[in-house]
């Protein structure tokens, strides 16, 4: 069966300054997220989305109704498709971060993909926890499907399908509201940014 499966980054939310660490922290989109999400609706408008799939934390929410269209209560919320858990990071910026854990946000740099947080997950668990989500809803439904989460879970998301090492995962573009099509068509997925 083939899929085709809209990957959308959420609108813009307000962030703390000095940056901050924000992976499960439940933030609205703010202004600028809403314009980007209703442009998006404009872009995507000759799409009829079958499904539409979302993270559970408000921001990827609001981004998917606004895009679709739909009521908040018609979407699909998927625990799985949520931040990275940063764990005792959270909210912390990077001085913070390396003032109550010495060594670790430099550890992390040399390890992109297996460091993980006191009581948090690393990019490779993140993998672990949203790609036999994505897959399982390709194989279930042919599309168009629209899926709104977050930088860290798209970026593993289009690590895995353009077999990229999770240590460069960072490099991966995830601007707000951008998307990504991707096709899957007996097991083989391609990527297309839009």
């Amino acid at each position: 069966m083939q899929s085709v499966i809209y990957l959308v980054r959420h609108g813009e939310i307000d962030r703390p300054t000095p940056r901050r660490f924000l992976g499960q922290t439940d933030l609205p989109l703010n202004e600028n997220g809403v314009r980007q999400a209703l442009a998006l609706r404009e872009e995507l408008a000759g799409i009829d989305f079958s499904q539409v799939f979302a993270s559970p934390l408000q921001r990827a929410v609001q981004t998917a109704a606004l895009i679709s269209g739909r009521p908040i209560e018609w979407l699909h919320r998927v625990d799985a498709f949520k931040e990275i858990n940063l764990g005792d990071w959270e909210n912390l910026s990077v001085a913070e971060v390396q003032a109550r854990f010495p060594g670790a946000y430099e550890l992390r740099g040399r390890d992109l993909a297996h460091f993980r947080p006191q009581g948090g997950e690393s990019f490779a668990d993140l993998t672990d926890r949203c790609w036999p989500a994505l897959t399982d809803l390709a194989s279930r439904f042919s599309g168009p499907l629209l899926i709104v989460a977050h930088a860290g879970v798209n970026r593993a998301i289009l690590a895995r399908v353009g077999n990229h090492p999770l240590q460069r995962l960072l490099e991966i573009p995830q601007d707000y509201c951008c998307v990504t099509r991707l096709r899957v068509d007996s097991r083989r997925w391609d990527a297309e940014t839009m």
